[in-house]
């Protein structure tokens, strides 16, 4: 999932003007200008439209910055209320997250998917709502930054009180959580890899794609990472990871529980690869607004208010424990 790191890259060029956006990490003058108008060369009327957020010059844009983008003359302003023309005042955002969380194919889209609608049927004040699919996290953040939809889900949160920089935590508001991941070692059978506790780990080598985050190993005064006392492999992706684990390159894979069994499944690895017993961390997932949206507040106020409601009326969890039961069921097929 990315996560959480799940939703970064670039829209296309000449996107809506007469809007705030949320810089992000590489950002240029050029490049927004580039993408914006379709012509680098119009750096300046990004600039002299921010000239006072500028304290390091026009070189110089920390992420999580906001960013008036006014319009060139002639360009055509966006339509003033888009989502009211498809009869919905908010727009979630999400992608596929097989086997359980997201998944347009699957019962009620998926786990996290079915939550949010029960979580819009319960919320104060319920106004009409989609849910769009879009298959490319990387266009995810920079679509809510430009308000092209409202929020998103699921998205990992990273330590943002380890890591409050961090330009997610600064350019975003977060939900309470909407479902919690544990993550599970998965090692091999009969290797007498353990974890009774977090010394057992010391020393440890342990698999992860590129890209991938792990807050959980430096989380919590653990420091795993930062300290030398565990190594992390990449690999190309996580089938690459299992692999690694099977020809003893590695002592453990990290993976969420339901993506983990599934994949042990699916490279016929059952009865030679399983989790151990304590989870080595979680990941937190949440639905997300960019702080720049005029309505952050409002619409992540009825999310929580929603969440609550569901959970109190023990909703929350019969859609849990169905889709948990389902998606077991597809393990023994």
């Amino acid at each position: 999932m990315v996560g959480a790191a799940l939703c970064w890259g670039n829209l296309a060029q000449a996107q809506s003007c007469d809007t705030t956006y949320v810089t992000q990490e590489g950002d240029t003058l050029t490049t927004l200008a580039d993408r914006f108008y379709g012509e680098a060369g119009q750096w300046s009327l990004i600039y002299y439209a921010n000239i006072t957020g500028f304290t390091g010059g026009p070189t110089n844009i920390a992420a999580g910055t906001n960013l008036y983008i006014p319009c060139v003359e002639g360009q055509a302003k966006p339509d003033p209320a888009p989502l009211q023309q498809t009869g919905a005042e908010l727009r979630f955002l999400t992608g596929a997250l097989p086997p359980l969380l997201t998944d347009p194919n699957g019962t009620g889209g998926g786990m996290v998917t079915e939550i949010i609608n029960a979580v819009m049927e319960e919320t104060p004040n319920p106004v009409p709502y989609a849910v769009d699919w879009n298959p490319d996290w990387a266009a995810h953040g920079p679509a809510l930054s430009a308000m092209q939809a409202d929020m998103g889900f699921p998205w990992v949160k990273p330590d943002c009180e380890g890591n409050p920089s961090d330009a997610r935590c600064t350019s975003y508001h977060w939900s309470d959580p909407v479902f919690v991941l544990p993550i599970q070692l998965f090692v091999l059978q009969g290797s007498g890899m353990g974890f009774a506790s977090d010394a057992d780990l010391a020393g440890k080598t342990l698999c992860l794609p590129e890209g991938a985050e792990a807050a959980y190993l430096d989380a919590n005064g653990r420091n795993w990472l930062k300290d030398g006392t565990i190594t992390v492999t990449r690999a190309a992706d996580m089938a690459e990871c299992f692999g690694a684990l099977v020809e003893g390159r590695v002592d453990a894979v990290p993976d969420d529980i339901f993506s983990g069994a599934k994949r042990v499944i699916d490279m016929g690895l059952k009865g030679r690869v399983l989790p151990l017993e304590r989870p080595v961390g979680t990941q937190s997932l949440h639905v997300v607004i960019a702080k720049a949206h005029w309505r952050g507040t409002t619409h992540l106020y009825r999310v929580n208010a929603g969440l609550a409601a569901i959970r109190g009326a023990g909703r929350y969890d019969e859609i849990v424990n169905r889709h948990l039961g389902l998606y077991m069921e597809s393990l023994k097929r």
